[in-house]
């Protein structure tokens, strides 16, 4: 090809388009290797996932307690580890209704145990083979210890209904993200804010626009996933219908406000792409979206009880699977507002128009 050919110039021009963006360069690049890097250490052969277990505290939790910690201190690396919290019957019991673990064991005087899990939960299933076979294994298999399977099956105790609050809260944080974000890049890169701005409009008004048009749309997403969960599934709505869509609001102005803060200063698609992706992947993973956040080691909880999806999902959960009224979830509100006001105000401070 000659370097003087339309095509190799074009080539170049390409090229130098690519390189002369370290952003570009950065998330083409470097996001993917930090995250299979960070997968890769979280999931390398060798490691485990933790088994989450409660035990409920009565006369006969120590025999069974003794054999647990046992096999924690004995295991190997390939085994996975325990996470392993007493509590009393009620305690434990509400625990597992609401998805804050997947298996409870309880041991009588005599020595039988009873596994009480939902069914339909992978990791309860699995957490009850691994519990059944450490104590199988410890009474020597010769002796086996009785069992007995008290299955979850009631509506607002399955994991549908753990799972349906998760669902409207991600859906929460997609739509305010990008719905907000990804629009403003968008009209950045086609020069219109550069039009919008000259205009008479107050600028104010412009992005109040936007955020009132996302919460229009936010009434919708919620009323499908509501009624998706409740008549498709016959999940329990056992709050105030009016809280629920108060914390969705609240939840939605603070993911409108990281969007406005993250399209602040982004001056391409792959830029705000990938920083959406950056900021939404930890709360994929941590919030509790398809599991309790609780199975996070406690070093991480005030991070992961920090971030506004934790919050959402927690008070979502609250409301219409237990019942909560405003003042039982009003510090998860605080939290989510905190987020819109403080997202918000630095988002206006450094938004740039060009």
């Amino acid at each position: 090809m000659s370097r003087s050919s339309p095509l190799f110039e074009l080539y170049l021009s390409r090229l130098r388009e690519f390189y002369r963006q370290p952003a570009r360069i950065f998330w083409v690049y470097g996001f993917p290797t930090v995250l299979a890097v960070g997968l890769g250490l979280a999931f390398r052969s060798g490691r485990t996932e933790t088994v989450q277990v409660d035990l409920v505290r009565n006369a006969g939790v120590a025999p069974v307690e003794t054999a647990l910690k046992l096999y924690s201190q004995s295991r190997s690396k390939d085994k996975p580890a325990l996470l392993l919290r007493e509590a009393p019957p009620d305690e434990a019991l509400r625990r597992l209704t609401t998805g804050k673990t997947p298996l409870v064991v309880e041991a009588e005087s005599g020595g039988k145990v009873r596994y009480h899990y939902d069914p339909t939960r992978p990791e309860a299933v699995t957490a009850r083979g691994l519990i059944d076979d450490i104590l199988q294994e410890s009474a020597g298999r010769k002796n086996p210890t009785p069992t007995e399977d008290v299955l979850v099956t009631e509506k607002g105790s399955r994991y549908i209904d753990f799972l349906i609050p998760g669902l409207i809260g991600l859906n929460t944080m997609g739509g305010g993200l990008w719905g907000i974000g990804f629009l403003l890049v968008n009209f950045r890169i086609a020069k219109l804010l550069k039009c919008f701005v000259a205009t008479p409009m107050p600028r104010r008004d412009f992005l109040m626009a936007l955020l009132g048009a996302r919460l229009t749309f936010l009434i919708p997403d919620l009323t499908v996933l509501l009624l998706l969960g409740t008549l498709a599934f016959e999940m329990p709505l056992r709050g105030s219908l009016i809280l629920v869509v108060a914390i969705d609001v609240l939840g939605a102005l603070a993911f409108a406000g990281i969007g406005l803060l993250i399209a602040s200063r982004a001056q391409s698609t792959e830029t705000v792409s990938g920083l959406m992706n950056l900021v939404m992947l930890p709360m994929w993973l941590l919030s509790g979206v398809f599991f309790s956040s609780e199975r996070f080691p406690a070093a991480a909880q005030p991070v992961i009880q920090a971030l506004p999806l934790t919050q959402l999902i927690s008070a979502l959960r609250r409301v219409i699977l237990e019942g909560a009224g405003w003042f039982d979830v009003y510090p998860a509100m605080l939290i989510l507002a905190l987020w819109a006001f403080l997202s918000f105000a630095l988002a206006l401070r450094i938004f740039r128009w060009t």
